[in-house]
């Protein structure tokens, strides 16, 4: 990608989609060699703690539900769905991406239809999923959150669920590190300067937003949505595994893991 470092500035709607579009096409191979067989390729994992939804149940029942999976990557979570009797569609920015959906769509037998767009600008009609879900895909990326879900909340049907996880906001005054190192808290919470990567030319190469606990209720509420359930899972005994910033060590001590539920008033 060419990056060369670090900044932090404002980013608009545009540069944001620019940037996720090409890291995540770049990135892609690299993402499924590391994290493709901890996610399978049709189960639906909600985050690196390992909660599954065929344990918790968050989307309810989803058997001849119509799904939109929004940030799909790969589909795993699609395809599962699709496996216990839902219409589940996937939807992702990233073609790369896209084209691991394709591939385990013909390895497992379960053909997911694929969407190639940006979360924030739905190519579907009003009212037409009972569902949505995420599972920590697009929503840290889109620089508008409260137009991503508006967007959510167009195409449900009244009394449909949303359910999306994101890196906990808490996780952003701390060093992206697994380590000891990232058990002191250094940034400023209420800092919502995007973490913005660059090339030479000053480009955006990868962009990440925050948002505090409070920013997401207010967006959830201003879409005309209900926040039904905030769940931050624990992180599990005997659970090993590091995923980048994640690892037993911080996540015995705060949550790594925020998993909004809202339903459509």
């Amino acid at each position: 990608m060419g990056t060369t470092g670090v900044v932090k500035r404002p980013v608009g709607p545009g540069e944001s989609r620019s940037a996720s579009r090409a890291w995540w096409d770049a990135d892609a191979d690299d993402y499924q060699a590391e994290h493709g067989a901890f996610l399978g390729a049709a189960d639906f994992v909600w985050c690196p703690e390992g909660l599954r939804e065929a344990e918790v149940g968050l989307l309810g029942e989803v058997a001849g539900a119509s799904v939109l999976e929004v940030g799909c990557g790969a589909a795993p979570c699609a395809r599962w769905l699709c496996a216990q009797g839902a219409r589940a569609v996937g939807l992702d920015l990233s073609a790369g991406m896209l084209r691991h959906a394709v591939a385990d769509n013909r390895r497992t037998g379960i053909a997911v239809p694929l969407v190639q767009a940006s979360a924030d600008q739905l190519p579907f009609a009003d009212a037409c999923f009972d569902l949505a879900c995420s599972a920590f895909g697009a929503v840290p990326f889109v620089a508008d959150v409260t137009a991503l879900l508006r967007e959510v909340a167009r195409v449900l049907r009244p009394g449909g669920r949303w359910v999306f996880a994101v890196t906990h906001p808490i996780r952003w005054i701390f060093p992206d590190d697994p380590g000891p190192d990232g058990l002191r808290a250094t940034l400023p919470y209420f800092d919502r300067t995007p973490y913005v990567e660059v090339d030479e030319q000053g480009v955006a190469t990868y962009v990440e937003h925050h948002r505090t606990l409070g920013d997401y209720v207010r967006a959830i509420h201003s879409a005309g949505l209900t926040l039904v359930d905030l769940i931050e899972p624990e992180w599990p005994e005997g659970h090993t595994r590091e995923w980048g910033q994640w690892s037993p060590l911080r996540g015995a001590l705060f949550p790594g893991t925020a998993i909004f539920s809202c339903r459509k008033n």
